[in-house]
């Protein structure tokens, strides 16, 4: 039988009483000290376009944004549009989220830019494909991939779009795979700080899981991204044939996706009213912990869902790598690194203190590999290689 849990009377009638009252907890950031990279007066914030706003509206007019609905959130070779893509994943984060911050009275608006923003810069073909595209850049340089990592890039470096520190502190410290019984923000001043901690991540990989968000907003993002995928990767992984409902263990915050999302929520609200931290209760980290590590075991560990990607994609990636980077380092402006990647993105005209072109260039076949979708990586590497023997074959709807 489901089970949908809710706040207690005394929560409840905290937060009724408070809002009735004017008296609930303010821990929201204050825009008022936002902070970007440069003074622009179009980035200045007025009433009824505030600065996470003005965040927001960038991020979903970035050309990236549009790949969100062709990369692989968990189960890749499906042509099945009841499955999740990251397109799905980051507008379900963001809702979770919103409902979150919501009741705890934070900045909606600084939630929504940081879960909009979070994946943007993921490669194709799910973790998997950051797997491959991190070890090809780790034999190449030395230096490391992380798609949350370079998600700030794309919004920073290659469209110097002049976002907050606030929103892309949020972005790169969402770790969706590391979960805490609590958060607790660490306070970030300067851009200064910011670029010693990124590329402290671009040399060594586990300083990744050591950013911690600057604000209450990018700590509930965090846990969000969490609550957004656990239940609707097993609902999507049921709708693809690979496990049914009932293969999974009896759970404290229930089976389904529903029951999941909404007793995390209520349960974050729960202990997290009025206070400068997120948490759960011990019972259901402990059983989110237990989720989490069920849908490694039954789905992403799955051959179902593994197979492939080393025998195919992992290949295929290495070869593309070599062919672009040979192709920059020749000059070979016919190649599409030039034509389908480095003019897209000069299109944009942004002004640089480099031009685009003259980025090191195996971070430029990285930008360009790391912003395809999957039919459009498929789609390159057939043009490149036509005589492989490497192909993918999607699984069809009536397969």
């Amino acid at each position: 039988m489901l089970h949908y849990e809710r706040l207690s009377e005394k929560t409840e009638r905290a937060i009724l009483t408070d809002m009735k009252n004017a008296t609930r907890p303010n821990l929201a950031f204050d825009e008022a000290g936002v902070v970007r990279r440069a003074y622009r007066e179009s980035d200045t914030a007025n009433v009824w376009r505030t600065a996470f706003i003005r965040d927001i509206d960038k991020i979903l007019h970035c050309p990236y944004y549009n790949r969100y609905a062709d990369k692989t959130q968990v189960f890749s070779f499906y042509r099945n549009d009841d499955i999740t893509r990251r397109a799905l994943h980051v507008q379900l984060v963001s809702r979770i989220a919103r409902t979150i911050g919501k009741a705890l009275n934070l900045n909606l608006d600084l939630i929504e830019a940081i879960a909009l923003g979070h994946d943007i810069g993921h490669t194709p073909f799910g973790h998997a494909g950051e797997k491959y595209l991190d070890e090809l850049l780790r034999t190449h340089t030395g230096r490391r991939f992380s798609h949350n990592i370079h998600s700030v890039r794309v919004l920073d470096q290659i469209y110097p779009y002049n976002i907050s520190l606030q929103t892309l502190s949020g972005i790169a410290s969402h770790d969706g795979e590391l979960e805490l019984l609590e958060y607790r923000p660490c306070p970030l001043t300067s851009f200064e700080e910011f670029d010693r901690m990124i590329e402290g991540c671009y040399l060594d990989k586990t300083n990744v899981r050591a950013l911690i968000p600057s604000t209450l907003e990018g700590c509930v993002m965090r846990i969000s991204d969490i609550i957004a995928y656990l239940g609707k990767d097993r609902q999507d992984a049921e709708k693809a044939n690979i496990i049914s409902a009932e293969s999974f263990s009896p759970s404290d915050i229930g089976e389904r996706n529903a029951e999941i999302i909404n007793n995390l929520i209520v349960n974050i609200i729960e202990n997290s009213y009025g206070k400068d931290y997120i948490k759960m209760d011990e019972r259901h980290f402990n059983a989110l912990v237990k989720a989490k590590n069920e849908n490694y075991e039954k789905i992403y560990l799955s051959p179902a869902v593994a197979a492939r990607f080393d025998t195919d994609i992992k290949p295929m990636m290495a070869e593309m790598y070599e062919r672009l980077l040979r192709d920059l380092t020749s000059q070979d402006v016919n190649s599409p690194i030039f034509t389908h990647h480095i003019r897209y993105v000069n299109r944009a005209h942004y002004e640089r203190a480099v031009p685009y072109e003259q980025t090191e260039p195996n971070q430029l076949v990285v930008d360009y590999i790391a912003s395809m979708t999957d039919d459009y990586f498929i789609d390159l590497y057939r043009h490149l290689f036509p005589h492989s023997p490497h192909s993918i074959d999607y699984k069809g709807y009536f397969d």
